[in-house]
């Protein structure tokens, strides 16, 4: 199954295969937790936040560690362990993946979910962040199993979740078929309650567009910024994308669609690379029958490391966190760093960047238009009532627009990086909320 995040799923209900446990997540020198920390507490000097406030806005309102253990077809017991960390209510209901991965744990919840918080609040949604999942390598699992790990998950949390309460989404290694379950379970126990996850099969109240929302949402990021740096268009401009999953692999069909040459892709298994732009139509139709982009006719390997580093004009890692780093950030050649991925870059990589003049499209903008679809799902189930295509697309491109002009109107006033600016908005908006509801 390709990777998927909060805004992009498979799609495939039946194609149910798993990202390798060998893929490595790069363990920075901070926590994911003090990363977003970090970028928080940048944006608050600026903002000269008081003490008070800057700790209720870090600290979460909920973590919850649950034990998920079933029976295997094996007859034997089967144990993992489960998260879900909810870090603030105050804009509204909490809102945010899940995630089936071996490296799953509750410092990785903490950081993605106050990141959820104020990637929310930047596209201005009526959320706040959760996040979770379950350690387990869900290529180990048949199916069968799959489905009841799923489901005695929802038994363990189904009372601090809800359609008002925190809805989850798909992410690393979830897909479309296991928020059906999700919500399967959930209604057996509170009544029929499609709101209570997104992300869905569209055969199951799920929104279309969604599938694609989080790759067209990058590209309509990188688009804004083309036009208000005076760069003109996609057209003509050559790119290199780390991941080849849900969002990777969309974002690269939207960018071969407006004339980008994609000239470089990677996957877990490795990459490949033309100089003149690989054919992204039969690269995802490579990539769907043998899981991987390696061994693609007509294309040269190249390895993940190596395509970080390639001379383009746009670098998009769109795959796990934390590739950018001190080690590799002075040899990235690209002037545009687009961040598909949840904190693809590490803080002292992000300032390496700044001080090479390299500009940061940061993630917490950036790959929103996930969770905005997300929020068109959520309202078409509570208001039951179904947008066509055209309608998502049109209100996704509306809110990565607004967010956008909002950025970048900050950023020149304040005179600070993208990335500051955004956590400005997003701090802001939830500040206000949190004083406005009382202490």
């Amino acid at each position: 199954m390709a990777t998927a995040t909060e805004g992009g799923s498979s799609g495939h209900v039946a194609d149910i295969s798993w990202q390798s446990p060998t893929v490595a997540y790069n363990r920075r020198s901070m926590s994911g937790f003090e990363e977003v920390n970090h970028y928080f507490r940048k944006a608050a000097r600026i903002m000269d936040l008081s003490p008070r406030v800057e700790r209720m806005l870090v600290t979460p309102f909920r973590e919850v560690k649950v034990d998920v253990s079933i029976t295997l077809d094996s007859g034997e017991l089967g144990t993992f362990i489960g998260y879900r960390v909810q870090h603030d209510r105050s804009r509204g209901p909490m809102k945010g993946g899940l995630r089936y991965h071996p490296t799953v744990d509750m410092d990785e919840a903490l950081g993605l979910a106050s990141l959820m918080t104020w990637k929310t609040a930047v596209v201005n949604l009526p959320y706040g962040g959760a996040k979770g999942g379950i350690s387990v390598d869900p290529a180990t699992l048949t199916p069968r199993e799959l489905e009841r790990l799923t489901r005695r998950f929802v038994q363990q949390i189904h009372d601090i979740i809800g359609p008002q309460t925190d809805i989850p989404a798909p992410d690393l290694n979830t897909n479309a078929q296991v928020m059906a379950w999700i919500m399967d379970e959930y209604s057996r126990m509170h009544g029929f309650s499609p709101a209570v996850v997104t992300g869905k099969p569209v055969d199951l109240f799920g929104s279309r567009g969604r599938e694609e929302a989080t790759g067209r949402g990058v590209v309509f990021a990188l688009e804004e910024y083309l036009k208000d740096a005076g760069q003109g268009e996609v057209r003509g401009k050559r790119f290199a994308v780390q991941g080849f999953g849900n969002v990777g692999s969309w974002a690269c069909r939207f960018l071969h669609e407006r004339g980008g040459r994609v000239v470089a892709v990677a996957d877990a298994g490795g990459g490949v690379q033309a100089p003149d732009g690989l054919d992204i139509p039969k690269l995802i139709e490579h990539a769907r029958t043998g899981r991987r982009v390696a061994g693609f006719p007509g294309a040269d390997a190249i390895t993940n490391e190596a395509l970080l580093v390639l001379d383009v004009d746009v670098l998009i890692p769109a795959a796990l966190g934390g590739v950018i780093t001190e080690s590799n950030a002075r040899d990235v050649r690209a002037r545009l760093v687009v961040e598909a991925a949840n904190a693809p870059t590490t803080p002292r990589a992000d300032e390496i960047l700044a001080e090479r003049g390299v500009t940061v499209l940061p993630d917490i903008f950036v790959n929103a238009g996930g969770v905005t679809v997300s929020y068109f799902e959520w309202a078409q189930n509570i208001q039951q009532f179904t947008w066509e295509a055209e309608r998502v697309e049109a209100e996704l491109q509306r809110h990565m627009r607004e967010a956008y002009a909002t950025l970048a109107r900050v950023a020149r006033e304040r005179k600070v990086d993208l990335r500051t600016a955004a956590f400005i908005v997003a701090i802001g908006r939830v500040g206000r909320a949190t004083v406005l509801r009382g202490v």
